[in-house]
This record gives C-alpha cells, structure tokens and sequence, in this order.
C-alpha cells in the first residue's frame, strides 16, 4: 500500500508539473491581452482539475494494466513461431484498438461527405495493415527508413488526386489514430516481440510501430477522399457554454461525464475482451498478474474518462473562445508566438507521452533521457503550432508545409542513428493527441473563423502539423547523439557508452 501510495504521489506531481503551466499561460493571457468570460474561465478551471486527475490515474493504469497485457500478447504471438498467426492476429488487433480510439470518433464527425462508420473502418483497416507490417519488420529485420519512404513517397503522390478540402483531414488522421488508447498497447506490443528474439541478425529496436500505424491511415483516408470526392465541409464549431453559477457549471459536466463513460467502456472492452482470449488459450497468467492488470484498467478507465470530460467541456470551448480573441486584436500575428508557448508546455500533458518517453529511457538505459525527449517533442509541438497559427492568418495551403516537413524527416533519417528515426517517427503520432484535438485544434478554428479563413483548409490540419515536427527535431537530437560520439569519450556516461557500443542490429531485452 505504501509502494501504491508513493506511485500515486509521483502521477500527481507529473500531472501538476504538465498542467499548471498551461493554466498560467491562459490567466496571463486572460488577464492581459485576451479577456475570457466569466463562463469560460470557470469551465477551463474546471476541466484542468479534472485533466490532472485523470492524468494521475490513467499514467498509473497504463503501468499496470496496458503496458504488460501489450508486452505479453507481443511474445506469447512470437513464440508461436507462425508467420500467418502473427499476421491474422495483428491485424485484427489493429482493428480494434483503432475502432476503440475516442479521438477517431471525434474526427469521423467532422469529415464531409464520407460516413462516419465507412471512416472509421477504412482507418481501422489501414491501421491494421500497417500493424502487420511493423511487425514483420521486427522479426525480418527490415530497416524502418526503407518502410517509411515508400509510404510517404506513396502518399505525397496521391495528393495529387486528393481534392484540397480533404488533404488536412487526411494528415490529420494519421495523429489522432494513435492516442491514449492505443499507444501504450502498440508500444509494449513491439517490446514484445523484439524482447523474445535473441540472434543478431534481429531486428533491434521495439520502436516504429506507432510510426507505420500513423501513416497507414493517411493512406486509407487519401483513397476515401479519391473515391467520395467530398465537397465543402459543413463542420460547425461546438457552442459557447454561458454559466450563470456553480449549479450549471456542475450540470454541463454532470452532462458530459455519462457520455465518456460510456465512450471509454465501449473502447477498453474489445482489447480486454480479446486479451481474456489470449488468457485462455495462450498465456495463463496467474491470479495475482491478472488481479494487477484488471487493476489497472480500472485506473485507466477512470483516468481516461476524467481526462476526456475535462480536456473537452472544459478546455475546447477555452481554445475555441481563446483563438477568436487573439485573431481579433490589432496585431492578430500575435497568435503565432502565444500558439508556440502553448505548444510547448501543452505537450507535456499529452497522457500517451508520458508511456513514450519512460520506455525509451529505459530501453536505452538512460543515454536517451527522459527529459532529452521531453525537450525535443516540446520544441518540435512549439514550431508546429507557430506554423500552424501562420497558416490560420495567411491561408497558405498545408501541402507547402507537410511535403518539404516529411522530405526534411526522411532525408535525416539517414543521418540520425536508426534507433532515433523510429523514436522520432513514434513520437509524432504519441504527440498528436486528445490535448491537440481538445485545445489546440480548437484554437486554430477559434483564430480561422474570427480571420474569416475556411475552417477545412486553413484549421484542420494542426493535428498533422503537431505530428510532423518531432520527427524532425528528435532526428536533429539523434544527430547531435552521433556527433557527441564521435567527438571523444570524455562526454559520454556509462550507459551512453552501452548504447553506443550497440550494432544496429542487435536486439535490446528489457
């Protein structure tokens, strides 16, 4: 209990030192240049309490609960020794984890002319090839660079055909398909599978799967686009709440929490449903590993719902409100530094961040901290939402930031270490979370309707932005990793040394 309550107290503190900036850059602004009612304030309050609680809960449940099912579920298909077994059952699971990500819901919504339930399954499929694609990768040793052009070179040509209206939308879903719910089980998926190998010749790293499930959406939505030829999109922005007192601040949350409880009940039963398959057949847990993981998922399901109820009552009518008042001033540019700002803390409190950052301080031992990772994403999120505001108040086309962004990506990684091309392609779609959707996006539509730009062309497309530009600054990190290197001993610890002596193809065991 003692242990529990320590683990607890550590959440607590991650979630307050993600959140309280975001809240003091929004009072500053509040209080300054950007006057937010009464209403909106009160809600944004609410709904950061509710974020760092549900922060606090879902980290600690997906240490216990969807880190070790992924990991287990990732070996026990390894040992089978089948190629076909791996490829039915991984595609099937990147079916539903897809189905089951809340964030793909929300944008199904907004998407013209295409039904929500044929987005969604064409996502889902697109995801689940990619899955099976990630995973045969690991266990054939093909170089993940090799991967990661075709697709991208594949989908830069189907811009082409792709109409102008559902080029953003396109981009956007490769990040919101990769959110809280399915990040830490595809991660520790690849641990599985990699940590079960043991020759040479293997594979090395467990990253890279969240880096081909992003862009196989991409793919799936481009050819939707092809086929529907979707028009003018009729997204409307959500309603400016009016709170005249305590009592109706709690009726518009007491209102949305219902909905999230079921939403996140509806998403966690399929991947328990089919881990209990593979309990049955395949793993045999014992009672004491599986009271644990069941635990767990208590915790992320009451971290998710908490989180998602405030993240969207609370913080998308701010974003929204937020992005109208700044775009109306006198100097609208003003957006683009305040949109960097905001970038740059609001990623901290993405809930799939957390799960990236810790693996990867502790596959690589240490030479790849915590914070190293923390500071690359963070600049990375903090140039694409200055990016992003430009687009809003000019209306330049995204095509004229994603292509050179993705080349820029692509040609780096043949610089950087491999092990840092697939963190860095990994940690766009972790990036490109409910925070982006639930603040950011909404900021951008709040800054593109007060402009008096369209808000499919101009505002949709943050979320792709948001996604592309870690690839590109944890890539830089890599490189100045190899420079250091190479510069001498002197600057390098012990554990840096480890994981420089490392071939590229040697398997890294947890």
């Amino acid at each position: 209990m003692r242990i529990f309550n320590e683990k607890l107290k550590e959440k607590l503190k991650e979630a307050l030192k993600a959140v309280l900036p975001i809240i003091a850059i929004v009072l500053a602004l509040c209080f300054t240049i950007a006057p937010l009612t009464p209403s909106i304030l009160l809600c944004f309050l609410l709904g950061a309490v509710l974020v760092m609680a549900g922060m606090m809960f879902f980290t600690l449940g997906a240490e216990m609960s969807m880190t070790p099912m992924g990991e287990k579920v990732g070996a026990a298909m390894t040992k089978r020794r089948s190629v076909w077994l791996i490829i039915v059952i991984s595609f099937i699971l990147g079916v539903i984890i897809t189905v089951s990500e809340p964030d793909l819901q929300v944008l199904a919504s907004q998407v013209p002319s295409v039904p929500n339930r044929t987005l969604i399954l064409a996502v889902a499929a697109g995801v689940g090839i990619s899955l099976v694609a990630a995973l045969l990768r690991i266990l054939f040793g093909v170089p993940l660079t090799f991967l990661l052009v075709i697709c991208y070179v594949a989908a830069f040509l189907l811009l082409r055909f792709v109409p102008k209206s559902f080029q953003a939308v396109a981009f956007d879903s490769g990040g919101v398909t990769t959110g809280p719910m399915t990040v830490p089980f595809i991660m520790a998926l690849g641990v599985g599978v990699s940590s079960i190998r043991n020759d040479n010749g293997a594979a090395n790293d467990s990253f890279g799967l969240v880096a081909l499930c992003s862009v196989g959406p991409i793919l799936a939505v481009m050819l939707l686009g092809i086929i529907y030829q979707p028009g003018e999109s009729d997204f409307q922005l959500a309603g400016i709440p009016e709170i005249r007192d305590s009592v109706e601040l709690f009726r518009l949350f007491g209102r949305g929490l219902p909905a999230y409880l079921h939403e996140i009940a509806v998403s966690l039963f399929p991947i328990v449903l089919f881990f209990g398959l593979f309990q049955i057949t395949l793993l045999h847990l014992s009672g004491r590993s599986l009271i644990r993981i069941l635990v767990g998922l208590a915790y992320t399901y009451v971290g998710l719902v908490l989180f998602l109820t405030g993240a969207n009552v609370g913080f998308l009518p701010a974003g929204n409100y937020l992005g109208g008042v700044l775009a109306s001033l006198k100097f609208p540019m003003i957006l683009v530094p305040v949109g960097a700002l905001i970038g740059y803390y609001i990623v901290k409190a993405e809930p799939a961040v957390y799960v990236l950052k810790r693996q990867v301080e502790e596959i690589t031992e240490g030479a790849v901290s915590a914070r190293a990772m923390g500071v690359s994403l963070s600049a990375g999120v903090s140039l694409s939402i200055a990016l992003a505001m430009i687009r809003v108040l000019t209306g330049i086309s995204i095509i004229w930031f994603l292509v050179p962004g993705y080349l820029l990506a692509l040609a780096l990684s043949f610089a950087a270490p491999r092990i840092f091309t697939a963190i860095a392609f990994d940690s766009g779609g972790v990036a490109s979370g409910p925070m982006t959707a639930a603040f950011l996006l909404p900021l951008a539509q709040g800054a593109c309707l007060a402009a008096g730009g369209d808000l499919v062309t101009d505002a949709f497309g943050v979320v792709a932005m948001v996604a592309m530009t870690p690839l590109i600054t944890i890539q830089i990190l890599g490189v100045a990793y190899r420079l250091k290197q190479r510069s001498g001993s002197g600057s390098l610890s012990a554990p840096e040394y480890a994981f420089a002596a490392l071939d590229e193809d040697t398997i890294i065991e947890l």
